[in-house]
């Protein structure tokens, strides 16, 4: 058996999300149903780097499984992406020691999220982009950012929801915003991330900008490690799980 990590791009916007539903179009569905069909309907099964929700795209996600084919790396590329839609795209295909795993070697994630800063809706990217007509202050987006860097129990920026078993606790290596024209571009790199964190995050940080709260506000909010202490969980359009990052 070989193991193959493959890196993988898609257009959330046609998804319900990452990981297979009955009955529902998602990525894992339509990748495992590439992959029967190279093996001779023959079940595969892929491990990513984790799930996105409906809606959230991927420059960077990453995926492994396991083959009893032996097909040189950029051939398995070819052969996997001539099964796929339009709305999914495998950029990189590697063997890798079966050690490796696509979701617990994982060192480093990077997620953007993209925010529309104008007065008008653009009726093209509202599968891409938050649109926000508000105006906003970017310096103090930014210095809130630092507060949030570092490590710290993140129960405030995760979702209620959320299934994670044990500690809260994760590292946040960058968090930065920065506007170019009417975009306003946010970054964050961590250790890991809960669920809805990043949007969570955003929302907070627009609260910011618009004055409702201050940049020393986010110290308050993480140390209060409870959920109700911020608004709604913003929309899953402007984000992107950009990159995936191992020590190999």
């Amino acid at each position: 058996m070989e193991r193959l990590k493959c890196t993988i791009s898609y257009d959330g916007s046609g998804f319900a999300g990452f990981q297979v539903q009955p009955g529902q179009r998602t990525v894992q569905g339509i990748l495992e149903k590439a992959l029967e069909k190279i093996h001779k309907a023959e079940a595969i099964r892929i491990q990513a780097s984790g799930r996105t929700d409906t809606g959230v795209h991927a420059v960077g996600q990453v995926i492994h499984f396991d083959t009893p084919l032996t097909i040189p790396e950029q051939n398995w590329k070819r052969a996997i992406n001539a099964l796929l839609p339009d709305d999914v795209w495998i950029s990189h295909v590697e063997k890798v020691q079966d050690s490796f795993h696509a979701r617990y070697s994982v060192k480093q994630k990077e997620y953007h999220y993209i925010v529309l800063n104008r007065e008008d809706p653009d009726v093209f990217r509202q599968n891409y982009a938050l649109h926000f007509p508000k105006r906003v202050n970017i310096e103090a987006i930014q210095a809130a950012c630092r507060y949030l860097e570092g490590t710290h129990d993140f129960t405030t920026f995760s979702s209620a929801k959320s299934t994670v078993k044990g500690s809260k606790v994760r590292t946040l290596y960058h968090a930065s915003c920065r506007k170019k024209e009417n975009d306003i571009e946010f970054i964050f790199r961590g250790s890991g991330f809960l669920y809805n964190m990043v949007r969570i995050m955003v929302s907070a940080l627009l609260d910011v900008g618009t004055g409702k709260r201050n940049p020393e506000d986010i110290p308050a909010l993480l140390a209060a490690e409870e959920r109700g202490k911020l608004g709604k969980t913003i929309s899953p359009s402007g984000l992107y799980l950009w990159e995936v990052r191992y020590h190999e």
